[in-house]
Order: C-alpha cells, then sequence, then structure tokens
C-alpha cells in the first residue's frame, strides 16, 4: 500500500501546501476529479479545526497528515499534540440556521465513509476514510 506523509506548523497559510500534498496523493488513487476535490476540502476543513480549536490559532505547533492508500480506497490520519476536544461535543450548527460557519463537521461527515477521533495522552488522532466504490450525490 502507499504511503506518504507531511508535517507542517499550524500557520492557515500552510494549508496551500497540504492541498497540494493531498491533490498530488489522490492523482494515483483512481477518484475523479469531483471526488478528489471534495476530498481535499474535507481534509483542508479538518486541519482548519484543528489550528482554530486544538492550538487557539497559535502558528507555530505541529501538524502530522499520513495519506495511505489501501485496499478499497484512502485513509488520512491528521494529528495534533493540542487541547483534546470531546468528539461526542464535535457536531455542526443546525443546518437550518443560516449564517457563516459551523458547517465543517458537516462537510467532514459528508465526505468520508467513516470519521474516527482518537484521543491521545497530548492532542488527537482523527482518521479518516473514504472508499473509491462510494456513491455519491
Amino acid at each position: 500500500m502507499k504511503k506518504r506523509k507531511i508535517e507542517f506548523a499550524s500557520h492557515p497559510g500552510n494549508l496551500c501546501l497540504v492541498r497540494v500534498f493531498v491533490r498530488e496523493f489522490l492523482a494515483e488513487c483512481a477518484f475523479v476529479e469531483r471526488d478528489a476535490g471534495l476530498i481535499v476540502l474535507g481534509l483542508d476543513e479538518a486541519c482548519t479545526n484543528i489550528i482554530r480549536h486544538a492550538y487557539n490559532h497559535e502558528e507555530t505547533r505541529l501538524i502530522t497528515l499520513s495519506c495511505e492508500k489501501i485496499a478499497l480506497g484512502v485513509r488520512f490520519r491528521l494529528r495534533d499534540f493540542g487541547a483534546g476536544a470531546d468528539p461526542e461535543k464535535m457536531k455542526g450548527r443546525p443546518l437550518d440556521r443560516i449564517r457563516p460557519g459551523g458547517l465543517g463537521m458537516h462537510l467532514i461527515r459528508e465526505v468520508f465513509d467513516r470519521v474516527d477521533y482518537r484521543l491521545k495522552k497530548r492532542g488527537t488522532e482523527l482518521v479518516l476514510t473514504r472508499t473509491l466504490s462510494a456513491k455519491r450525490e
């Protein structure tokens, strides 16, 4: 199975590099462009949530992203070393409320087939899995 890893500081400017890294990884994984774009968007949102919530906008904290091609799709592991959060409380705002913000968790759960939070002694590992055969509307 193919694996790639990137480590980067929690500066929002680094998200462009992460998006390019993920697109290059997905180019070898047979996803159609639309699905690849949604995966990139979902990972960008997850990184943004780490920067905002785990690191409280500190720009020099470590984030790692591991990308792995698995038998039926891809798996991503995002690791932070910041403030842990209760996964049960990580819910987006109600969709019927029209205002900016709060839709990232909805997006992540829509894009990925499986979303797992693994609390660590320091920080959190977010594991996101997407299968190739998953049908999206």
